[in-house]
């Protein structure tokens, strides 16, 4: 095991991977920016991730998803993020639902049994519902705001919902979560201008992935920091 990991333990130290490998995470949405945190925790040893989505693979999956090649076409997106996980790290326990989170099913997920639990999805109503609940219960979350209709991938920021500015989806989120009194959520956005507006989003290659590996570093510090 340390073998595969040697690389990284001189950053982590010995509390901070075995902390990694400890770790319960939450993935929701294995997209384009979810697919990338699920390789990007991986990698790094976080030792049991719970995979969320419900959706197959597409055509038009190819250009921006990691577990998209024309061999997984039609397959479900968590059996392939599953496989992949298990042959970076055979010894990570990988638990995968088949399932949309949404705002009257989220009891079934068991947020509360999570160290950590990432927002990749699309659906508005389920993202604020999530974050509602995660700040009640005091779950660490960090949640993707949106990545499509974007060129630079150097525009990303992680901050608060309240400091946000530029990006549609987070005014919406920052409104509808006023409301809510929800005081703070962890966010990834971009601060550029989209230079088309279409939908649903065009999406190029590497934006979504920065997004996703940004992703995953914040909650790996989080988590090694304890």
């Amino acid at each position: 095991m340390m073998g595969q990991f040697e690389r990284a333990f001189p950053l982590l130290g010995e509390t901070g991977f075995e902390r990694l490998q400890k770790a319960k995470v939450m993935i929701l949405g294995l997209g384009g920016v979810g697919s990338y945190v699920c390789e990007a925790l991986v990698r790094a040893g976080v030792g049991t991730l719970i995979l969320v989505d419900h959706d197959v693979i597409e055509m038009s999956n190819l250009n921006r998803q990691l577990f998209a090649t024309h061999e997984t076409i039609g397959r479900l997106k968590v059996d392939v993020a599953k496989e992949r996980a298990l042959t970076i790290n055979p010894e990570a326990q990988i638990t995968t639902i088949s399932n949309a989170f949404l705002p009257d099913n989220q009891s079934d997920f068991h947020l509360s049994e999570k160290d950590y639990v990432i927002d990749a999805i699309d659906m508005v109503t389920a993202k604020i519902a999530l974050a509602e609940t995660c700040f009640q219960k005091n779950i660490p979350l960090i949640s993707a705001m949106g990545t499509g209709n974007k060129w630079d991938a150097t525009a990303f920021e992680i901050t608060d919902i309240t400091k946000t500015s530029v990006c549609p989806l987070a005014r919406v989120m920052r409104r509808e979560l006023k409301a809510r009194n929800v005081a703070h959520l962890k966010v990834i956005y971009s601060k550029e201008q989209p230079s088309i507006k279409k939908t649903p989003p065009a999406s190029l290659s590497y934006v979504p992935a920065v997004a996703g590996l940004m992703l995953a570093g914040e909650v790996i510090q989080d988590l090694v920091k304890g």
